[in-house]
């Protein structure tokens, strides 16, 4: 696995722990991100090929009330 690969898997684990954490199902923070479901799906899903840029990492974090950071 490349290390971007490895990354991506970690950030994905992530986002997905603190969304259960907040007690919050995808379709809730999709909508409160405002991005579509099948959309964060894939950004939650360990071995989906995805990118995603840092804005979205940013408002997904936001409606998460977390730092950015806890995502790395």
């Amino acid at each position: 696995m490349d290390k971007n690969a490895e990354r991506y898997k970690i950030i994905s684990q992530n986002i997905k722990k603190y969304r259960k954490n907040k007690n919050m199902t995808q379709k809730e923070l999709s909508e409160k991100v405002g991005i579509s479901l099948s959309y964060l799906t894939k950004i939650e899903a360990e071995k989906c090929k995805k990118t995603f840029s840092l804005d979205v990492l940013f408002d997904i974090a936001d409606a998460l009330d977390i730092d950015i950071k806890n995502f790395f």
